[in-house]
């Protein structure tokens, strides 16, 4: 590799993986404060968050690392424009094709990173994080029982604890409710009590000291009363279904799309969702190839011009395409449109906006593809300058002056 080659990999390389970080630790941020509000809601281990958390990366790498690409590129061909090294790249012979090498390795790379994720990775991910879900709302996890509060587990046990300390290890005030298979039911208090697992994974010892137990049975009228210093309740742990098998456009990998989208005996609703998730991911990955023409063609900005109006444009454009496509997803999964048309139309319309671009700025003398927007933006600043409080045109400043 040349020089200049690892002069541009050092340039792209900085903003890229910074703009990936960064974005996967806001996005990641956001969400973690409502997985524990969820978790807390529903009385789980605060652990099992960090389980949420990483089965979300996936789906946020999906469009975080196009826009890190973009934002990598652009950057670095804006840092070379700004400071004139590209005039001088441009001079000695060096191409924007030729440019483009280096970029495209990285766009190579990422696109094969990012099948991967999408195509395999993400689905495997998601369905991790429903089933999660679904073991804090069933209880299966080992929900916590809330302090001062009456905790149901099923319809035949009831219990409730006045305080808790050591993390739980030491526990008093507490009072009990079971009903047995008999159609019997005890109600038990205590002043203090442990749970103990045993060697039966359905069943837990909650071990009592100094407590009553008042017992009510079938056709005795009289309920039994027993005072005890210490007596083991075992309680039998409930029962919870199984987690449904994956299903679903966001569940299923691409070779599973791929032969249900292509099984005639699958139902047509069923094709349709299918092929325009498959269809979706690959026309994701697809555009990765396209960044780097449009990240030259917006990081470029015209002569004497130091505008950014390049950067805001490209996240706007590449989240603006990945909203198209979501919805071309929906409309081709309803079957109102082919969904090879839905999602492949979109694609190539921005193929061709991109390649404008590419051929303006690097084969039109004095090309620029957003030298309009620059100008009216450029404007558009100016003249809301003169009218901010205290902001006077330079040339009514020296006319005072000359008075």
């Amino acid at each position: 590799m040349k020089s200049i080659d690892r002069y541009m990999a050092r340039l792209i390389a900085v903003p890229l993986f910074s703009t990936l970080i960064i974005s996967a630790m806001l996005l990641v941020l956001d969400r973690m404060l409502k997985l524990f509000d969820f978790v807390a809601t529903e009385g789980g281990p605060v652990n099992v968050v960090w389980k949420m958390l990483a089965n979300l990366l996936p789906e946020y790498l999906g469009l975080g690392i196009p826009i890190g690409l973009m934002l990598g590129i652009l950057l670095a061909f804006r840092k070379l424009a700004t400071t004139s090294e590209l005039d001088v790249l441009r001079a000695v012979g060096m191409s924007y094709t030729r440019l483009l090498r280096v970029p495209y390795m990285f766009a190579i790379g990422l696109a094969a990173v990012n099948l991967a994720i999408v195509g395999f990775v993400q689905p495997d991910a998601r369905y991790a994080y429903e089933k999660l879900r679904f073991e804090l709302r069933t209880g299966a996890l080992g929900a916590s029982i809330k302090v001062g509060e009456f905790t149901h587990f099923g319809d035949k046990m009831t219990i409730r604890i006045e305080q808790s300390r050591e993390q739980g290890r030491k526990l008093s005030g507490i009072f009990v409710h079971m009903v047995d298979k008999k159609g019997g039911d005890y109600a038990v208090t205590a002043d203090h009590g442990q749970f103990f697992a045993t060697d039966n994974p359905d069943e837990i010892v909650f071990r009592l000291t100094n407590g009553t137990l008042v017992r009510n049975e079938p056709g005795v009228a009289l309920p039994r009363v027993l005072t005890f210093s210490l007596h083991d309740l075992p309680i039998a742990l409930p029962k919870y279904e199984n987690f449904r098998q994956r299903e679903g456009r966001y569940e299923l990998t691409l070779p599973e799309l791929a032969r249900i989208g292509g099984n005639s005996n699958s139902s047509e609703e069923l094709r349709d969702t299918s092929r325009a998730a498959f269809h979706f991911r690959i026309v994701e990955v697809a555009t990765m190839f396209l960044l780097p023409l449009l990240a030259l063609s917006l990081g470029v900005p015209p002569k004497r011009s130091t505008s950014a109006l390049g950067v805001f444009l490209s996240i706007v454009m590449i989240v603006t395409y990945h909203k198209v496509n979501e919805y071309a997803r929906d409309i081709g999964g309803m079957g109102k449109v082919d969904p090879l048309i839905a999602l492949w139309s979109p694609f190539i319309v921005f193929s061709v906006l991109i390649f404008w671009m590419y051929y303006t700025i690097a084969y039109v003398p004095g090309g620029q593809p957003i030298g309009t927007l620059e100008r009216f933006f450029s404007k558009g600043a100016k003249m809301v300058g003169r009218w901010l409080p205290g902001a006077r045109p330079k040339q009514d400043e020296a006319e005072e002056a000359t008075a």
